[in-house]
């Protein structure tokens, strides 16, 4: 059942079980998991709900306007030799979910061995988050992206890219009926991406969960040193504006607001200070693409917009994917002014594109300030911004080798270049804030660890400041991971939503669906 909080009329006070705050890729886990043992839980969004089928019909420009968070304006700002980073988060029923290119890593084995060995975290190595996996992977119909999905200008980039040495691999993603409409990240026109609105969130409101759209949740309510709810506003206001009294009642609250918005939340509620670490440790895998101007007729959109990727470099901190952008959208990134500009614009059926992302060190912090939205900073480190120019001439160096006949770096002011003699223009003492940035895996501001003064949330999920408040979403990774992290938030909140499961679930009836079960002890609280 989803109910829209703007149409409702005067204060809205509600009783469960669990109160879940955001219904992205955590929220949306923790509650289907929840459910199926019988417990009543409701689901908070501060986003509308819009239905798959309508939401497939936007245009992208629609999307990012109705869809995004900011209407896909925020950003992080450089601080230092750094850019400011576009910042892509989905607001509505489904989260960013429903704006992710469907792309699905788990979590490399040499990030599980920091977080076990450096940082003493038990429960979470590879063997510990299989059946978690596995799970999610069933569920959103994790698939390896045919050979036959690959767009024209990914075929001749992986052509470029074998000829320069990389090693090219296939992508896999949660979208197992693709049909190649190249849109993913502005919501899919066919609902062939199993974003959790049509998974998780489907089955858990036929199993009794009630989901409220339009519900702005400001603090957590506590009773006797421990979570009892939480409390906030409906958007039933004039234009969508903070309204009536919204106030749930639950013994446990699970907040999945994600990196950039549990932490206001608990500040708010005066948790996870005494750490000090609240809102530090942002790490964001700041991403670019590159561009490439062919002789021939290329139709790059014909494809799934993401098939295939490169670890190649990944000792170096680089994760090459591929990528497309619909002609709105990278207009505003081709060179000229004037007939210049359309002439760029003329030539977008000839445009192959492929991107990069940095395995970044966690230089980004979130300041809270008036208003729903946290003032966001973030210094690249050296080490990545020498990467970012590597990756930057790397995937020029592709391009040049499958035939490119002009290659559009993502360098504010930087002339096309016309040939690899002209990559020596390309180099580390280029200013960052001329870098064009983006970033889609906003992860650890609310960090998961052994130690209460040196981490917010215990290995359970569970805030060390306060019993009963769990954390199961982006901002409890201890470091940045560098992979897209739709996959890894939703394994982690599924081992986080069983130990949940069996510490609420005694004495109710038995699960509908057989789930291992990793009980409270192995998550090593």
């Amino acid at each position: 059942m989803i109910i829209q909080g703007c149409e409702q009329v005067g204060d809205l006070v509600l009783r469960a079980d669990v109160v879940v705050v955001g219904s992205g890729a955590g929220g949306a886990v923790v509650a289907q998991e929840l459910a199926e043992v019988g417990l009543e839980v409701v689901v908070l969004e501060e986003g509308p709900h819009i239905d798959a089928k309508d939401y497939g019909r936007f245009r992208p420009s629609e999307a990012l306007r109705r869809m995004a968070r900011l209407a896909g304006s925020q950003v992080a700002v450089g601080i230092g030799d750094s850019p400011t980073v576009s910042l892509l988060s989905g607001r509505l029923v489904g989260g960013s979910s429903t704006m992710t290119g469907g792309v699905c890593f788990r979590i490399p084995p040499k990030v599980l061995d920091v977080w076990e060995k450096g940082q003493g975290i038990k429960g979470y190595s590879e063997r510990d988050l299989e059946p978690a996996y596995e799970a999610v992977e069933r569920e959103i119909g994790v698939r390896e992206v045919p050979e036959s999905l690959r767009s024209p200008g990914t075929r001749l980039f992986v052509e470029g890219a074998q000829k320069r040495g990389l090693t090219i691999k296939p992508l896999r993603r949660n979208a197992p009926a693709c049909v190649g409409a190249a849109r993913c990240n502005f919501g899919c026109p066919t609902q062939a991406k199993l974003s959790v609105d049509i998974t998780y969130l489907k089955k858990a409101s036929e199993r009794g969960t009630r989901i409220y759209s339009d519900c702005l949740v400001e603090e957590i309510l506590t009773d006797g040193g421990r979570a009892r709810g939480v409390t906030g506003r409906l958007l039933n206001g004039r234009e969508g504006t903070p309204g009536s009294r919204l106030e749930v009642h639950a013994d446990t609250v699970v907040l999945c607001a994600g990196t950039l918005h549990t932490p206001k939340i608990l500040a708010r509620s005066r948790v996870g200070l005494r750490s000090k670490q609240l809102g530090r440790h942002l790490t964001l895998h700041p991403g670019y693409r590159v561009g490439a101007i062919f002789d021939q007729r290329i139709e790059g959109w014909r494809g799934a917009l993401q098939s295939v990727y490169s670890d190649s470099l990944e000792d170096r901190g680089l994760t090459f994917n591929g990528i497309w952008v619909p002609p709105n959208l990278l207009a505003a990134a081709l060179p000229g002014v004037g007939k210049e500009h359309a002439d760029y614009l003329r030539r977008y059926p000839n445009i192959a594109l492929f991107g990069a992302m940095v395995h970044d060190d966690g230089g980004g912090r979130l300041f809270n300030i008036p208003g729903r939205e946290p003032l966001i900073t973030y210094r690249l480190a050296r080490r990545d911004k020498e990467r970012m120019v590597e990756g930057m001439r790397v995937l020029a160096e592709c391009f040049f080798a499958a035939g490119a006949r002009e290659v559009l770096m993502p360098i504010f002011g930087l002339a096309p270049l016309k040939s690899p003699d002209e990559l020596k223009r390309v180099q580390a003492d280029i200013p960052a804030r001329l870098f064009e940035t983006v970033a889609f895996h906003p992860l650890g501001s609310a960090r998961l660890g052994t130690d209460a003064s040196r981490a917010v949330v215990a290995p359970s999920g569970e805030t060390f400041d306060l019993p009963g408040l769990f954390v199961a979403d982006g901002s409890l990774f201890p470091t940045s991971i560098g992979v897209n992290s739709q996959l890894p938030i939703m394994a982690v909140a599924t081992k986080i939503a069983w130990g949940l499961r069996e510490r609420l679930s005694a004495g109710r009836p038995a699960s509908r669906t057989a789930h291992p079960s990793l009980g409270v002890a192995s998550l090593g609280a």
